[in-house]
């Protein structure tokens, strides 16, 4: 990792949170199977929510109804559907976040050692507000970070870079010196585009593609091998 800053610690280092920090395909699969149930239609379990997971709970959802990633060729449903849908989701989901997680081997250490060095860190998720500081907490995570920009904190998401300038802000720290570590090539395209070098994890959600494949500048099986 320090290679990416002439052998320094980085100054601020991002991090996404579903896939990356918190394995929270569990929770998210019941939710979105309760939703299905509900609206007359068979649930599809958690292998295929996994590979959904990364834009955010809208489009988790949208794929949800249309039984596919391109929810724009799947099985159509109304805009009515969706916001019926949706509303089901988020209420069984906030009962849900947090209780079949799990946070990945090797994040705390990472966590640690990079405190220990002074690093500012923060959270970039296309997850809504209302669900990363409730996960967060009941992970037991919360107190690492001192910045959570979610997917409606602004009115893009990652890819766009937007989020991660805003985090950087926020935590007073140096773009030239920054990290993004994340699960998918969002994560990476959005590193990409704000000019930042990019950690990718294996162990996550990227849309049943391989992440070694996807242009980060390092690729791990577990986050203490960058220590």
């Amino acid at each position: 990792m320090r290679h990416l800053f002439n052998g320094q610690w980085p100054d601020t280092a991002l991090f996404d949170l579903d896939g990356t920090l918190v394995d929270s395909a569990p929770d998210l699969a019941t939710a979105i199977d309760a939703m299905l149930e509900a609206t007359g239609r068979q649930p599809v379990g958690a292998d295929r929510v996994r590979g959904w997971v990364g834009n955010g709970a809208q489009v988790l959802v949208k794929r949800a109804l249309a039984g596919q990633f391109d929810y724009q060729t799947g099985t159509p449903f109304s805009d009515d559907d969706f916001q019926h849908a949706l509303t089901l989701f988020f209420d069984t989901y906030s009962d849900m976040n947090g209780r079949l997680s799990s946070v990945y081997a090797g994040v705390e250490p990472f966590l640690k050692a990079l405190v220990a060095e002074n690093v500012r860190l923060g959270v970039v998720t296309n997850k809504p507000t209302a669900f990363t500081g409730p996960l967060l907490e009941k992970m037991d995570l919360h107190h690492w970070f001192k910045v959570s920009v979610c997917g409606d904190t602004l009115p893009v998401k990652k890819p766009d870079p937007e989020q991660i300038y805003h985090a950087v802000e926020a935590l007073g720290g140096d773009m030239a010196r920054t990290l993004m570590v994340g699960d998918s090539i969002n994560d990476i395209q959005a590193a990409q585009r704000a000019g930042v070098p990019v950690v990718a994890v294996r162990y996550g959600y990227n849309y049943g593609g391989n992440i070694d494949d996807a242009g980060a500048d390092i690729v791990v099986d577990s986050l203490v091998e960058l220590l």
